[in-house]
């Protein structure tokens, strides 16, 4: 209900202010299961993406944001929940395998989900390593992957910031990618790499960013 209301108020706003550039969204399925990844530079990716989809798109998120103490706590995760976000323990080894479990239990249910390889907002604009959790789920769920490449998004909303700015948007998806069939090459890291690199490739095509093989997290790290 939460999802359809912002649907009906804050999308038609958004497409208003940001008039944001979409092109392919043929490649993506109008309704089942679907993965779509993207590049990852602000927090209003996890907005603008469904916008340009036109339907609605579950992420992983910190599992803190669903535990916060007293009504306020509630609130926050109601509506978190509402918009189809889904809680994660980021910083358990063991939790970043049960996501990939619930992932493939959401894509089974015929949702599409939206994932970020990176781990992270990119912490200069670049594009850096992704995590091969993403191959992961490709593998076992056998669904479309639809690479997305996302522009401008860190000029609406600027990391760090709260502060919408206009800016010109673009939302590019690719053609779907198939990696059905081939669920048992799961336990060979050099396919997971393989698959990996193969989707960071065709998101970079779209996103047109720079390529950085180091990970994010380790270059915030090192600030």
């Amino acid at each position: 209900m939460l999802y359809r209301a912002a649907q009906l108020t804050v999308s038609p706003l958004l497409r208003m202010t940001f008039r944001p550039v979409v092109t392919g969204r043929e490649y993506l399925p109008a309704g089942g299961p679907a993965i779509i990844v993207a590049n990852h530079i602000s927090a209003s990716d996890e907005i603008f993406t469904p916008i340009a989809a036109q339907r609605q798109v579950f992420y992983f998120a910190k599992a803190e944001y669903f535990n916060g103490p007293g009504l306020r706590g509630e609130l926050v995760a109601s509506v978190f929940r509402g918009l189809g976000q889904v809680p994660v323990e980021r910083d358990d080894p063991r939790a970043a395998a049960a996501s990939i479990d619930v992932g493939v239990q959401l894509l089974a249910s015929g949702k599409a989900l939206g994932i970020y390889p990176e781990g992270t907002r990119s912490p200069d604009g670049r594009m850096h390593k992704f995590r091969t959790g993403v191959a992961r789920l490709a593998l076992r769920s056998g669904v479309p992957v639809i690479p997305v490449g996302l522009i401008g998004t860190d000029q609406a909303l600027p990391p760090g910031s709260r502060r919408w700015h206009r800016a010109r948007v673009a939302v590019h998806f690719g053609p779907a990618m198939d990696f059905s069939g081939r669920s048992e090459q799961e336990r060979s890291a050099r396919v997971l790499r393989e698959v990996t690199e193969e989707i960071r490739a065709a998101v970079q095509a779209l996103s047109k960013q720079e390529y950085v093989p180091t990970y994010g997290s380790a270059v915030k790290s090192a600030v």
